[in-house]
């Protein structure tokens, strides 16, 4: 069992320590407001990510095979969310940016059903884990088994999402007044948008 939850650990941070646009967005995001925002937003990944593990445990070559002959459609149509979701980053960031009141803060309860939904458009996050247990099929034979390496899995990604809020948390100190704000919103834009344009690409 041990095994399980060391693997578990080990395969939550692989796919959560390498910075790509999502947790690029997420220092960015908690810059802009707060830590509880920030915190929301992070467990709305590490959400996706300890699902993504059960299914991959539940069903992972069923829905490798499944996902498939849809991975072209499902890629532009998550590339097509994530823009409009630039777009209106871009826009709320600018229109902020001219105005001398501080803008009405994202609640927690937003960003974590927003980043559920950016994780959740990257298909490639069940594509890895489904590799995973299918490459350690002897790790994951029984239902124990099982539940321990995804809680091992949400835990692991959830401690490192919540150490990237506190970095965004520690920089929003820095990134105060509508310039920084300005500045934090368009860089969470762009990279919004490198997100989607990575996932149109393939």
């Amino acid at each position: 069992m041990l095994e399980v939850l060391v693997s578990g650990l080990v395969t939550g941070w692989a796919i959560a320590i390498p910075i790509g646009a999502v947790g690029a967005f997420l220092v960015t995001l908690t810059a802009r407001t707060s830590y509880r925002v920030g915190a929301a937003a992070a467990l709305g990944i590490a959400t996706v990510d300890g699902v993504y593990a059960a299914l991959a445990v539940l069903a992972g070559a069923a829905l490798s095979a499944l996902l498939e002959p849809v991975a072209t459609p499902l890629r532009l149509a998550s590339a097509a969310v994530l823009l409009v979701i630039a777009a209106l980053t871009a826009w709320h960031a600018v229109r902020s940016s001219g105005s001398t009141r501080t803008p009405r803060p994202m609640s927690p309860r937003a960003a974590y059903l927003l980043f559920v939904g950016i994780t959740a458009v990257n298909p490639a996050t069940v594509v890895y884990f489904a590799a995973i247990v299918l490459g350690n099929t002897d790790l994951t034979s029984t239902a124990a088994e099982g539940a321990v390496f995804v809680a091992a899995a949400f835990v692991a990604s959830a401690s490192w999402q919540l150490a990237l809020a506190a970095g965004g948390a520690a920089l929003g100190r820095v990134a105060t007044g509508p310039r920084g704000r300005l500045l934090t919103g368009l860089v969470s834009a762009a990279v919004i948008a490198g997100l989607a344009l990575h996932t149109m690409l393939g």
